[in-house]
């Protein structure tokens, strides 16, 4: 092909050959992006069709993804500057602007070359049938004939070769420019030439890429390790401005074709699509089978008009940068000196990149885990909570956060209460207690070094929880605590205190890890008086997350009744970022609980060595946060009964639980369901209802049975747990355990 020197460009080939027999289908893969460009539109038809499947090109590059989100190329005008199209098979019919014109003459845009044709078709061909289509097939085609009068017409002569016709570099600067005035998002050039370009085309592209076009220039035909000196005008920041796309030829195997230019000095800027044995027409209507890097380059600009129909806030900078850093991974890691950026991926594309935040809100959200609810939560579930995000290019997606709600993992009880010895100090006076609970761990288990005992060499000591209480005046006693409840001080001072059970008493409380507590005890006459007073914590609902603290305060009154002990008061929790110990994000308005609890407890106890003990709590909790609030209301309870001497020297003891459960209620949110892009705001919000009752309601059993030996005691205990952590899928937990307590 000869080319002229300086101002002379020529279309970057492509074969063509009668269609005898199609290449196989590359199968089209299932998306598995989980959100949808808003607003959302109408039932989307179907768009896996044969013929979709026919263009091998649009399944390359995945644009099914873009098809099922209602992305077709609609309302996008792409400009074509090549050798002018013929419309006689109707692929373009209504779709041509007024603004498509001969730039280099005053012929019309009819094309005498069919190289024009092809490239336009595989950009935008509409659908027909079980027959190739375009990427863009509903985009609009601006048409802008440059190929140099007289410079086609020897192309019969050529055996057949498409793409022989001259361009002139004043020709396409002077498309450029038309494109622009007709506010063409997307121009394809699939021509190229190896001589430096001129300042008028360089100031065109400026000119062109100011206004936030993109452009894609073919990389070339000749086998080089770098592109065409035209298509290196990406690498010129200044006029390119991160807006042009340098197009590689790949394969249906994903391999470079051996005929295109590589990346070479451009791997920054260099994209590859499908380049061989592409189907369009002719010029003459004829389907033909073209191959090039001439359409290579078309089916990265069908898929950048996709990209601005279903995003219309993306400038043309933001199109180029998405497509660049989605491309699928071919050759070497990263960005090579032959596939450049990688392959064309729009399943990639379109999926949420970069940090996901809720729309209005500006509330970071995950596509992983949003919300961790607590066991009182169990097992609740939620259906349809919708909202729209914002990803990293503002680009608004609807996304469902139901399947983002992670349950809590029930809490081991029988685990904690085995493993490791654990030894426990008691000091008194009369007056002054002090409790010490010590922890011994095997070597090389990551435990905090509190006492090393000279004589324990192999074994790491910790203070795991102590207490400190001091009678004040016989009606007075105040206590002090640290990794201990105030709970449990005023239960030893109020005759409620059990027996040891193995598996912690869920009953009336919570599942917390309390660090400090102060308590207060007062007898007036018939009746005593408790002001507790604690802070703890919660497990950190993400790995790296603060562990989420809590406030409470409880006051008790007490009386002794004959042979029973009994309680009841109220307690106030303030949560400072849970809600009954649940976690839920930014994403779900980072909501947190204030909740009062009534709370009664008695202890029956004879002279023959009965026991009848009973405790419950009921709960209601006001949550609230940045996207709305609710009401829950909760329950536990927890009954037990003993003998001490049924046998001697023996204690046996049954307890049946419920721990603190949701019986109803949940969370109000408001959450955004419209994204306007003209305005960049939401425009839209509902009310989604997050129920946070379980179904599942854990029942815990346990039988112990307990007999003094050697100085210390022997205890079996037998258990049964329905429901582990208020979850009904879970199987039923139990078994037996034995264990040995020394007291010295």
């Amino acid at each position: 092909m000869v080319v002229g020197a300086g101002t002379m460009v020529a279309a970057c080939g492509g074969s063509g050959t009668g269609v005898q027999s199609m290449p196989t289908p590359i199968a089209s893969p299932t998306p598995t992006a989980t959100s949808a460009p808003t607003p959302t539109p109408a039932p989307v038809p179907n768009y896996d069709t044969p013929g979709y499947r026919a263009t091998a090109g649009a399944v390359a590059m995945n644009a099914l993804a873009a098809y099922q989100r209602g992305a077709t190329g609609a309302g996008i005008a792409l400009g074509v500057i090549d050798s002018g199209v013929d419309d006689r098979t109707g692929a373009f019919t209504g779709r041509i602007s007024a603004a498509s014109t001969d730039v280099a003459g005053t012929r019309g845009i009819g094309d005498e070359d069919g190289h024009g044709t092809a490239v336009a078709f595989t950009a935008l061909g509409g659908r027909s049938g079980n027959r190739a289509q375009g990427v863009a097939f509903e985009a609009t085609l601006v048409a802008l004939r440059a190929d140099k009068p007289g410079s086609c017409t020897d192309t019969a002569a050529q055996g057949g070769l498409g793409g022989n016709c001259s361009f002139s570099s004043d020709a396409i600067a002077l498309g450029l420019d038309t494109a622009r005035k007709a506010g063409v998002r997307v121009v394809n050039i699939s021509l190229g030439s190896n001589d430096t370009p001129p300042n008028a085309l360089l100031a065109a592209i400026g000119r062109a890429t100011a206004a936030g076009m993109v452009i894609v220039i073919a990389a070339g035909n000749d086998g080089e390790s770098n592109p065409t000196l035209m298509a290196q005008i990406a690498n010129n920041n200044a006029v390119a401005r991160g807006q042009v796309i340098i197009a590689g030829s790949v394969g249906a195997n994903g391999t470079i074709s051996s005929f295109s230019n590589r990346a070479g000095q451009s791997a920054a800027h260099y994209l590859t699509a499908l380049g061989e044995r592409v189907e369009a027409p002719d010029a003459a209507g004829t389907r033909m089978l073209w191959s090039g890097t001439s359409f290579a380059a078309p089916q990265i600009s069908g898929a950048a008009a996709l990209l601005a129909q279903a995003f219309p806030n993306l400038t043309g900078a933001q199109i180029v940068d998405l497509l660049l850093r989605t491309a699928r991974e071919v050759g070497t890691s990263g960005t090579d000196d032959v596939y450049g950026r990688g392959a064309l991926d729009l399943t990639a594309a379109f999926q949420p990149v970069g940090g996901t935040s809720v729309a209005g809100t500006g509330a970071a959200i995950s596509m992983g885990v949003n919300a961790r609810l607590s066991p009182a939560m169990g097992d609740a579930r939620a259906e349809g909570l919708n909202l729209v995000a914002l990803d990293g290019y503002a680009r608004a997606y609807r996304v469902d956060v139901s399947a983002t709600l992670a349950q809590a993992a029930p809490r081991p009880m029988l685990a904690p209460s085995l493993l490791g010895r654990i030894e426990g100090s008691v000091v008194s006076d009369g007056t002054r207690t002090i409790a010490l609970t010590r922890a011994v761990a095997m070597p090389g288990e990551a435990r905090l070094r509190a006492i090393v005992p000279a004589d324990a060499t192999n074994a790491v000591q910790r203070i795991v929880a102590g207490s400190v209480t001091q009678r004040l005046s016989p009606d007075t006693t105040i206590g002090f605590g640290f990794a201990s409840s105030g709970d449990a001080m005023v239960a030893g001072w109020t005759g409620q205190s059990g027996p040891a059970y193995l598996m912690t008493d869920p009953g009336a409380g919570m599942d917390r890890v309390p660090r400090t507590a102060a308590a207060l005890h007062h007898v007036m006459g018939r009746w005593g008086l408790s002001v507790t007073a604690e802070t703890g914590r919660f497990a950190a609902p993400m790995p790296g997350m603060v562990a989420p603290g809590y406030d409470q305060l409880a006051v008790t009154f007490d009386r002794q009744i004959g042979p029973v002990a009994a309680t009841f008061g109220a307690t106030r929790l303030d949560e400072r970022s849970t809600v009954l110990g649940g976690w839920f994000g930014g994403a779900l308005g980072q909501a947190r609980g204030l909740s009062w609890f009534a709370d009664g407890a008695a202890r029956w106890q004879d002279d023959g060595g009965w026991t009848l003990g009973a405790r419950w709590r009921s709960g209601w909790t006001h949550a609230t946060g940045a996207l709305g609030g609710g009401l829950l209301a909760s329950r536990s309870w927890s009954v037990e009964a003993g003998k001490a001497g049924l046998f001697g020297g023996d204690r046996i003891d049954l307890r049946l639980s419920r721990p603190l459960r949701i019986s109803g209620g949940g969370l109000n949110l408001r959450l955004p369901d419209h994204w306007d892009y003209a305005s960049g705001q939401v425009d839209g919000w509902t009310i989604n209802r997050l129920s946070l009752a379980p179904t599942g309601q854990e029942t815990l059993v346990e039988l112990r049975h307990g007999i003094r030996l050697g100085g210390g005691e022997w205890s079996t205990h037998l258990f049964w747990r329905r429901d582990p952590g208020n979850i009904a899928m879970l199987p039923p937990e139990r078994g037996m355990a034995v264990k040995y307590g020394l007291t010295f």
